[in-house]
């Protein structure tokens, strides 16, 4: 499923009509690295794959194209029950999507929602989460559980050492990096929720100071002060 990484990428960029330049220099990265990871040569970080989705506001499963997830299914009338199909509620792990990082990481996308990114992950032998060990920041909360190995967090100036059985949480807005300092594989499961609301928040916004712009309305100068004027004309 790794293929999918670079096409999908160069799919959202290009329908957002954005320059390879642009997209690069909003993550952080040369425009030749994002080409050479649009075209499959090269594999993105972890830190370098959520700063594009991220920037293009698409989720995991838009990239992998694997379609609506359980959560989603279409609605039935009351009184009607309708037993659901077994693919709408279980994902056999042979048709996990599997994402491999080029500095040693392992992502399987297990059931879930596109809101929420539902991850089995693997760290090897020292694998990060940043090619450069540089922290990443991205939107969201981050739920994790060690199911085997020994893992650090570096999590603003705190390092914590997570084992075996372990778990964590944390607003993904705080500079993070994971390292796999051991001999073994470290695995756990990853739970990423609330990543998109800021891309949407962002969007909804642009929309409506469309709307104001277009019917004469006083431009504000803030998301704050759009917000305030919007929630004024809704009254």
């Amino acid at each position: 499923m790794e293929d999918k990484i670079g096409p999908g990428l160069r799919q959202a960029r290009l329908a957002q009509k954005l320059s390879l330049r642009s997209v690069a220099t909003a993550a952080g990265i040369s425009a030749s690295l994002l080409s050479q990871v649009e075209t499959g040569r090269s594999q993105p970080s972890v830190s370098t794959l959520y700063a594009l989705v991220s920037h293009l506001g698409i989720s995991l499963d838009n990239l992998l194209g694997t379609g609506a997830r359980t959560g989603e299914a279409a609605p039935v009338e009351a009184e009607q029950p309708v037993a659901r199909a077994a693919s709408d509620v279980v994902q056999r792990a042979a048709d996990n999507p599997v994402l491999e990082m080029a500095t040693g990481v392992r992502w399987e996308r297990l059931a879930g929602r596109d809101d929420v990114d539902t991850l089995l992950v693997t760290y090897e032998p020292g694998a990060a989460s940043s090619a450069d060990r540089t922290l990443m920041r991205h939107s969201g909360t981050e739920y994790a559980y060690l199911l085997s190995g020994e893992l650090t967090l570096l999590l603003d100036f705190d390092r914590h050492v997570i084992t075996t059985g372990d778990s964590l949480c944390f607003d993904s807005t705080r500079p993070h990096l994971y390292l796999n300092h051991g001999t073994q594989p470290a695995r756990g499961v990853w739970f990423v929720a609330g990543r998109h609301e800021l891309e949407h928040t962002r969007e909804w916004v642009k929309t409506q100071l469309g709307e104001l712009s277009a019917d004469g309305s006083s431009h504000p100068s803030n998301v704050v002060e759009a917000l305030d004027l919007l929630s004024s004309r809704r009254d």
